[in-house]
């Protein structure tokens, strides 16, 4: 990789930038582009396209890591700034957000699809035009019962307990995101889903 070589794949881990959301199960996206950064030696520290991002190289491509700092609805802001500025294709962009559909512990990966309720997703699928955008979902799991409120839930914090599933969970996303980038999410879903 020539270090003077465009950002060929933008990883984006979704979440919200204060610090009371800081752990909480909406930032999921967020802790684990914490993960990845950690794993590939990523210093995730500069301020750029509305995002705190950072650069490294997975699988021999050259990646930004982005943790958009638009709030978690209004994601979509800054991934299409990044994407328009490197000129990188939707497939090409990482998108990894949490899930109340699938329990702690869990994780999907999805090649394309829907936003399946979830407003980070919505929000760049809707400015960009396409849903062609791998995706890994870690699940957080469904309100405790259906009298909670879904964002007391979803900006409640991980049990102990909880969390070190989600620490496994987070390494997995760093294993999907080089398959992905070397071109094997049939792999990846095999393994993770």
């Amino acid at each position: 990789m020539n270090k003077y070589s465009s950002v060929e794949y933008l990883v984006v881990g979704l979440g919200n930038p204060d610090k009371k959301y800081e752990h909480t199960r909406h930032n999921t996206g967020w802790l684990a582009a914490d993960c990845i950064a950690e794993k590939f030696g990523c210093k995730v520290n500069k301020i750029k396209f509305k995002s705190f991002v950072g650069e490294c190289s997975i699988s021999g491509a050259k990646v930004m890591l982005m943790k958009p700092t638009t709030y978690m609805n209004n994601s979509g802001q800054a991934v299409v700034e990044a994407m328009n500025f490197y000129k990188i294709p939707p497939e090409n962009v990482i998108v990894i957000f949490d899930d109340i559909s699938l329990d702690v512990g869990k994780m999907r990966i999805r090649s394309k699809g829907s936003d399946g309720g979830q407003k980070g997703m919505r929000s760049i699928i809707y400015l960009t035009g396409s849903d062609a955008f791998p995706r890994i979902k870690i699940g957080i799991g469904a309100k405790p019962n259906p009298g909670w409120d879904l964002a007391d839930w979803v900006l409640s914090r991980f049990t102990s307990d909880e969390y070190k599933l989600m620490k496994n969970m987070f390494d997995n996303a760093a294993k999907a995101v080089e398959l992905i980038i070397e071109g094997k999410t049939d792999r990846a879903m095999n393994l993770f889903n």
